[in-house]
Parts: C-alpha cells; sequence; structure tokens
C-alpha cells in the first residue's frame, strides 16, 4: 500500500531528527524530505550516509555545531533558515537525534515562527533512547526502574547545569541519562554522589552511539572518573546511571561494523 506523505512545499522549513547514527533508524518522513528538499542544512553529527540520500539536485550545507570548535552561532543558524524559505526553498534542516530533546529544535522553529515561515517537525529517535539501545542498555526495565530523566551535562555557559535542585534530581528519578556530560563528568558524578546516590551503582558512558565507533565504558558511579581516565572515550557521548547500566553484560546485542 503506497503511504501518503505530506508535500514538501517550496518556502517551508522542515526540522527533521536524523537519530543517533545508524541510517536505519531515520523515518519515512525523514527520507521522503530528504528526496524532496531544495537545500539540505545539516548538523556536525549526523551520519554521512544519511546525508547522501538527498536527491542528486540539493544543496547540502554544514551548520553543525561541536563543542571546543569554531562553529555556527545559533542566531547564524536561524538566519540562515529564514533566508533559505524566503527565497522560495524547501528546506530540510537535519538534525541528529531528535530536534526537540536537547538539539536546539525550540530555538529554530520559534525564529521561524516569529519569521511567519512555515514549518514541520519531524521527531527522531533520541540518542538518550536508541543510543543506549544499541549498547545493550534499556532505558527502563521492571526489574529496574519506574522512572527516567533526561539532563544536559552543561548549560550555556558550558558549565555544569546549576538552574536545577540536585539533590531532587538524585532522589527523584532511578535512572538518569545525561547528554554532552563528558567535559564536565567529574563534577555531574561529585554533585551525584554528594546528593546520595550510591558509590557502586551501575553506570556506563556511551560514546559515538549506534555509530561502527560506537564503544562502551561499563562502572559503577563511584568509579567512573578513575575508570574513564585509564580508559578515555571521545564525544559525543552518553552517561548513563542507575540499574538498567548493569543489564549491559546480558544485553550487549550489537557488534559495530
Amino acid at each position: 500500500m503506497a503511504l501518503d506523505f505530506p508535500p514538501f512545499e517550496p518556502g517551508t522549513v522542515w526540522l527533521v531528527g536524523a537519530g543517533p547514527g545508524d541510517p536505519g533508524l531515520v523515518s519515512l518522513l525523514a527520507v521522503h524530505a530528504l528526496e524532496h528538499a531544495d537545500h539540505v542544512v545539516h548538523d556536525a553529527l549526523v551520519d554521512s550516509r544519511i546525508v547522501a540520500m538527498a536527491h542528486p539536485g540539493a544543496v547540502i550545507e554544514s551548520m553543525g555545531k561541536r563543542g571546543g570548535h569554531a562553529s555556527p552561532r545559533q542566531g547564524a543558524i536561524n538566519a540562515r533558515l529564514i533566508e533559505l524559505a524566503r527565497a522560495g526553498k524547501r528546506v530540510l534542516r537535519l538534525k541528529g537525534g531528535d530536534p526537540f530533546v536537547f538539539g536546539r529544535g525550540a530555538e529554530e522553529a520559534l525564529a521561524l515562527a516569529e519569521a511567519d515561515i512555515r514549518f514541520r517537525v519531524v521527531p527522531g529517535v533520541t540518542a538518550g533512547i536508541g543510543g543506549l539501545a544499541y549498547a545493550g542498555i534499556p532505558a527502563t526495565a521492571r526489574d529496574c526502574n519506574s522512572s527516567l530523566a533526561f539532563v544536559t551535562g552543561h548549560g550555556q555557559d558550558g558549565d555544569v547545569p546549576d538552574g536545577f535542585d540536585w539533590d531532587g534530581l538524585a532522589r527523584g528519578a532511578q535512572v538518569l541519562v545525561f547528554y554532552m556530560a563528558l567535559r564536565q563528568l567529574d563534577r555531574v558524578v561529585e554533585r551525584l554522589l554528594a546528593a546520595g546516590r550510591p558509590a557502586d551503582e551501575p553506570a556506563a558512558v556511551v560514546s559515538k552511539a549506534a555509530t561502527p565507533q560506537q564503544s562502551v565504558l561499563e562502572t559503577t558511579l563511584g568509579r567512573l572518573v578513575e575508570d574513564l581516565a585509564a580508559h578515555p572515550v571521545d564525544p559525543p557521548a552518553l552517561l548513563v546511571v542507575g540499574g538498567v547500566a548493569g543489564l549491559r553484560r546480558q544485553l550487549d546485542w550489537w557488534s559495530p561494523a
């Protein structure tokens, strides 16, 4: 049965999630957008095989943001999307993971709305779900947790975020998944331990999740900083703290090609 996809109209912007890495995780709507976009503006972390799915006539433009590297400012990205849409282009803003989960997609959508540019949001598989699954770590498991928190590892200034209650966070969710926490990991661990999380609690760091370069460090919260110093990993990386991290020894199903 043929699927009836919405038309990708000139002068509009689609904010599309590309998932955590594996091209097989992109949605059918994402493929439809890639096949019809005039101009693709993609993040640095989007797999090149996904970008290559764009139709041959599309213009490909990288406007990715990477911590510690020279990157376009968010305002410049917003302005570029508006400029292209006003020129009558079908604009695909291709973002790693999900646009609305620590992807600054909301900022881009708000800028488009304020500029009276029509847009569509196509959700993607966020790394905190898909990336953990590829590491053999379920986000929830019946015998481990009934609560889950997604947390950014740094604030707007690049430091550990202080805008929430660390004690409440430590007590409030049985499993914690930190995005972009690698640079501040020692301080994150310090605050969690000070807030009462046990030192022997299972923890894992998943580097380059769902890509051929994926690696996983299994440890405990108390040993995390020491073990990571001995076995460093590259960003982007996820930190997961909680009983589900201890299930990997039974559930490690995927071997990167």
